[in-house]
């Protein structure tokens, strides 16, 4: 029968540990397993340097070159479709962000939709989106239709 105070660590799985400093017949007297000289012998050895030392060489995060600039947090970003995608739509259909989002052309929905004037628009169309070109105005009402803005 088997009891808790039989129960151990399996054999082999467990090492002594080490114990240094306590005379040459033990094996790890005098130099204590550091070595003869040099800072990683001394007390506090590797502990003196800070992170990333090495030993007086230019260290790698000083020799790599710097990034320039940085990244604006409080930038608007925005999805953008051109006048010419919005001709896949209806006659007199009413383009709007379910519409955009439903046949996949908003990837990010968080973002505002710009529509821009590259291409041309040969349908009557009622876009409403958040912001428009001066070019995407004139090609929208230039087909007939009306550009809103939300």
């Amino acid at each position: 029968m088997i009891n808790l105070s039989d129960l151990g660590p399996a054999y082999g799985s467990t090492k002594r540990k080490k114990v240094v400093g306590r005379g040459n017949g033990s094996g790890h007297g005098t130099t204590s397993g550091r070595g003869s000289k040099g800072q990683l012998s001394r007390s506090g050895g590797s502990s003196k340097t800070r992170l990333g030392f090495e030993g007086g060489q230019m260290p790698l995060h000083r020799r790599l070159p710097h990034l320039k600039g940085f990244k604006n947090t409080r930038k608007e970003e925005f999805n953008i479709i051109n006048v010419s995608q919005l001709d896949r739509f209806d006659e007199e259909a009413v383009v709007d962000f379910d519409l955009l989002s439903k046949t996949g052309m908003i990837m990010k929905t968080e973002n505002k939709v710009k529509i821009l004037g590259n291409g041309d628009l040969n349908k009557k169309l009622t876009v409403k989106a958040h912001l428009f070109s001066k070019s995407a105005v004139e090609k929208i009402e230039k087909a007939g239709g009306k550009a809103e803005a939300i």
